[in-house]
């Protein structure tokens, strides 16, 4: 059933988007990026805030435990684009950031990146996601989050996310677009989420020699254990408990955080549909593992 104040899906420059991405437009253009920012991107439900959190402890984890306890991950890593009413946009979120460096997340394709982040040179975090979890996530997702398009029954889903008429646009082109940007940009960091999950240690070693930081053995343990899947989707500043627009009944923000689980959704034919489609729009160069 329509909820009555759910948004509508429009094309933005050849992008699906809906207004709370969109409206703040010019300032998201004109954000001044500073050489030390962190930008991580990713496509919706692709591990954002599993990296975001990674981030975060491996830069502020030994600040004050108040920062830690009281402050939900979505006020200490920005989303840039974000704007509704009657909170802070993302774009004045991340100008107040009180930390250095700035941790500041987006899921907007390449080419919307703000100007500034490439003049600035400034290191980037990209987490590809295989396209059938994440669907499945995006799926789930979107039906407990009422910021978001309607999402229908599954197999029309399936259809939406083959057609690229999803919020931020189709994945083909988001994925595409940032491992491409890598060939040219040296300060891209490109990660898949099914080598954090299969060995997280390795890695946030491939992490940290990327940004050049150095935590000690006790720092990195500490790390491990924040983000461990059942200890964020248990910790009320990572799960996004305290969100409004998130009905946790239908389904929990972090739901299962596992590769593979497409399996437990898709049909013997709508898996066939979906690997014929993909052939013809994943760059060939970039590999994914549906399952580990």
């Amino acid at each position: 059933m329509d909820s009555p104040s759910r948004p509508k899906l429009f094309d933005f420059h050849g992008v699906s988007m809906i207004n709370a991405f969109t409206d703040n437009w010019e300032a998201i253009q004109n954000f001044k990026a500073r050489p030390d920012d962190v930008l991580i991107a990713t496509y919706p439900k692709a591990g954002t805030t599993w990296i975001s959190y990674v981030l975060e402890l491996l830069y502020f984890g030994q600040m004050s435990p108040d920062r830690q306890n009281t402050l939900p991950i979505y006020e200490r890593v920005p989303f840039l684009e974000l704007t509704c009413p009657d909170i802070d946009s993302g774009t004045d979120l991340a100008d107040k950031l009180p930390t250095s460096p700035r941790l500041i997340k987006t899921h907007l394709p390449v080419q919307f990146v703000p100007k500034s982040f490439w003049e600035q040179n400034c290191r980037m975090v990209y987490v590809a996601r295989n396209a059938k979890d994440n669907m499945v996530s995006y799926f789930h997702f979107d039906r407990m989050n009422f910021a978001q398009p309607e999402p229908g029954d599954w197999n029309s889903y399936l259809q939406k996310f083959l057609a690229g008429k999803l919020v931020f646009g189709s994945w083909y082109d988001h994925v595409n677009g940032w491992w491409k940007k890598k060939q040219t940009y040296s300060n891209l960091h490109y990660m898949f989420y099914e080598d954090l999950a299969e060995d997280t240690g390795r890695e946030i070693d491939k992490l940290c020699s990327f940004l050049g930081l150095s935590p000690s053995a006790e720092e990195k343990a500490r790390v491990m254990s924040g983000v461990k899947f059942d200890n964020m989707k248990n910790n009320a500043m990572t799960n996004y408990s305290t969100d409004p627009t998130m009905d946790f009944k239908i389904s929990p923000f972090m739901r299962k955080g596992k590769v593979g689980d497409w399996k437990n959704h898709f049909t013997v034919a709508q898996n066939e549909e979906f690997d014929e489609d993909y052939k013809k729009k994943i760059d060939p160069t970039l590999q994914f593992r549906t399952e580990i």
